[in-house]
């Protein structure tokens, strides 16, 4: 655990001189510690053969801290996940903080922590990146920004291009429980039960799956902002086909669907980061979904439902009492700063 000797980040702290070398040497350096980043350089050098795959987001959430994890760890998840979507198996990530004088320094630790904790579970390493310091009132404590690159992997055949009609779609868990943890925190509510958050890397998952199935998985995505509804119309747009699924058949846990309810928000366009979606061949998906139920993160895995020839670039939900409506790509933020 690194040891400050100062109780808040500073503007000096992004200056680039002693006190910046003084942060990064008793905390960024010391936690996230490997071979590539000790050298202290610009960048890193490394190398990677074959295709690769290269992701970026940054992270702005509010609260930093939520039921589940920090703004560090979902940096790290966001970026590998991204990555595994790719059908990539994520290597190398580069970090940097924009940090807002006042943060402290137990603040800032624990993020880094956190950040450290994350990459060693996905399994990558931390190679390069940048700190800067901003005036009080000009962030929000810290923001981050991760950039991936990874190598992918040989059976992985992911493109829209290759969806059909009659191809099965998944879930591999669970969906709505992130946006939920967070507005949960930031409004001050307080659910009879404790709701949180499903952040958490999902590439050693994903990899086991693309070993095991390979170009069976047409396509993988990520609902993260918009949820599952926006990602099944932008993949509906994409190949021109339309997505039939099925209420009953999508998994939300029970307290989630109650706050759900109690808020007014459809669990449908609820972000979610421990999560993903897959199109696949419908003579592998019932096996798909049984081997994804017994690996890390896919016990909830079901298929909720199949792309179709029929009302191209729509997406046609089947209610629990067999009623029929459209549902649209999310208008605006329903929750705002999830990620």
């Amino acid at each position: 655990m690194p040891q400050f000797d100062f109780e808040v980040i500073t503007l000096g702290h992004g200056s680039g001189g002693l006190l910046t070398n003084k942060l990064l040497e008793s905390g960024v350096f010391s936690v996230l510690k490997n071979p590539l980043l000790d050298t202290h350089h610009d960048g890193a050098v490394f190398t990677l053969t074959g295709p690769l795959a290269f992701s970026t987001d940054s992270y702005v959430i509010s609260p930093v801290f939520f039921p589940g994890g920090n703004i560090g760890e979902l940096a790290v998840n966001g970026t590998v996940n991204d990555l595994a979507m790719c059908g990539a198996i994520p290597a190398y990530l580069s970090l940097s903080f924009i940090i807002e004088e006042g943060l402290t320094m137990h603040e800032f630790r624990d993020i880094l922590v956190a950040i450290r904790t994350a990459a060693d579970r996905a399994g990558v390493q931390i190679v390069t990146g940048d700190t800067k310091v901003v005036e009080k009132g000009k962030g929000d404590k810290i923001f981050i920004n991760t950039s991936g690159i990874g190598q992918v992997h040989p059976k992985a055949a992911i493109s829209a291009r290759r969806v059909t009609a009659g191809d099965k779609i998944i879930v591999s868990g669970p969906v709505a429980t992130h946006g939920i943890a967070i507005m949960s925190v930031r409004e001050g509510l307080d659910f009879e039960t404790d709701i949180v958050s499903d952040t958490t890397s999902l590439n050693h998952t994903v990899k086991t799956l693309l070993d095991e199935f390979g170009e069976a998985i047409h396509l993988l995505r990520d609902p993260t902002r918009g949820g599952v509804a926006t990602v099944l119309n932008e993949i509906a747009r994409d190949t021109n086909l339309g997505a039939d699924i099925r209420q009953a058949q999508i998994p939300v846990h029970d307290e989630v669907a109650g706050a759900c309810e109690l808020l007014g928000l459809d669990p449908l366009y609820v972000a979610n980061e421990g999560v993903f979606m897959a199109v696949v061949a419908a003579d592998m998906a019932d096996a798909l979904v049984a081997r994804l139920q017994t690996l890390p993160h896919g016990d909830g895995a079901a298929i909720i439902g199949e792309m179709v020839a029929d009302h191209p670039r729509q997406v046609v939900l089947t209610s629990r009492i067999g009623g029929r409506r459209v549902v649209n790509m999310l208008v605006g933020e329903q929750l705002p700063r999830i990620c």
